[in-house]
C-alpha cells in the first residue's frame, strides 16, 4: 500500500469515529456555544473540539511525527513531511440547530500537497473520498460509487451553491455579487458547508460552487474530491482557491462561471 493509500484509510477511520461521537453524543438541548470567533455568529461548541481533539489524539497515535493543523487551535509541528488538515465540524451552525447537511473534513498533504481527503456526513449517511491520482468516490451503507462531476453545463442551466461570511459589511457584497448571478443561472443553493458542498459537486447533483472567505481546513479535503471527480477549482484570474476567492464547476462550467463572476469583483469586501 503507497503512504496516500495509508493516509486515506487513517482518515477514513478517524472521520468515521469523530461523525458517530457527534451524532450520539450531540446534547438533546443542543451543543454549547463556548466561543465566537470573527462575528457573534460565527461560533464554536464544546462539540467542535471534542472532535478535533479526538481527531487529533487519533492521528497522533498512528504518526506521531506529522503534522497538523486544525481550525480550532489544535495544530502542532511535524518532522515527517505529512500535515493533517482538519475541519471537525465544518458547518457548526448547521449542526448547532441541528440541520443535516455538516461534515467532518480530513485532508492529509505530503511536502504541501493535498494526496489525500474525506468528507464524512453522518447525518446524509455519506463519506466522501479521493486520493491523488486514484479518483473520487462516494460510500454509502447500501454501497460504493465513483464520484463525478457535470460539464459543460451551460450557465442558464446551472445550479449553483455559496456561501455567505460573517461580518455584515462582507454579506453585503455576497448579496451584490448574488444579484449579479441569479439572473443567469438556473437557481442558487446555499447548504452552510464548504466541504458538503464540493462533495455536492463532485457527485454531480449541482454544477458549480463559489464563495469568498473559505480557509484550508473547509477546501483541503473537499477540492481534492473535486479534482479527482473530473472538475476544476481556482481562484480568479488564475490564482489558487484560498480564503479570497474559491471557485468549483465541471470544465467548461467553470470558465463561464469565472467570465460571470470576474466583473462583479467577487473576491473584495
Amino acid at each position: 500500500m503507497s503512504l496516500p493509500d495509508e493516509l486515506l484509510e487513517l482518515a477514513l477511520e478517524t472521520a468515521r469515529e469523530a461523525g458517530r461521537m457527534l451524532v450520539d453524543k450531540r446534547p438533546v438541548e443542543g451543543p454549547a456555544v463556548v466561543q465566537t470567533k470573527s462575528s457573534p455568529t460565527d461560533v464554536v461548541t464544546q462539540m467542535d473540539r471534542a472532535s478535533e481533539q479526538l481527531i487529533a489524539e487519533r492521528i497522533r497515535a498512528a504518526r506521531p511525527d506529522d503534522a497538523l493543523l486544525g481550525e480550532e487551535g489544535g495544530s502542532s509541528a511535524g518532522a515527517s513531511g505529512v500535515r493533517w488538515v482538519i475541519d471537525p465540524i465544518d458547518g457548526t451552525v448547521n449542526y448547532l440547530y441541528d440541520l443535516p447537511d455538516w461534515g467532518v473534513s480530513i485532508a492529509a498533504e505530503i511536502d504541501g500537497v493535498t494526496v489525500a481527503g474525506v468528507v464524512e456526513m453522518p447525518r446524509r449517511g455519506e463519506t466522501c473520498f479521493a486520493v491523488r491520482g486514484g479518483g473520487a468516490r462516494l460510500r454509502t451503507p447500501s454501497g460504493e460509487r465513483e464520484l463525478r462531476c457535470n460539464a459543460d453545463v451551460p450557465l442558464h442551466r446551472a445550479l449553483l451553491a455559496t456561501g455567505f461570511g460573517y461580518e455584515s459589511r462582507r454579506r453585503a457584497h455576497q448579496a451584490a455579487v448574488l444579484t449579479g448571478v441569479l439572473p443567469h443561472v438556473r437557481d442558487i443553493r446555499r447548504g452552510g458547508a464548504c466541504s458538503v458542498d464540493l462533495c455536492t459537486l463532485a457527485a454531480g447533483r449541482i454544477d458549480a460552487y463559489y464563495e469568498r472567505g473559505v480557509q484550508a481546513w473547509d477546501i483541503a479535503a473537499g477540492a481534492l474530491i473535486v479534482e479527482e471527480a473530473g472538475g476544476r477549482v481556482g481562484g480568479l484570474h488564475g490564482a489558487a482557491a484560498g480564503p479570497e476567492f474559491t471557485l468549483a464547476a465541471g470544465p467548461g462550467t467553470f470558465e463561464a462561471l469565472h467570465a460571470l463572476l470576474a466583473p462583479l469583483d467577487p473576491a473584495r469586501d
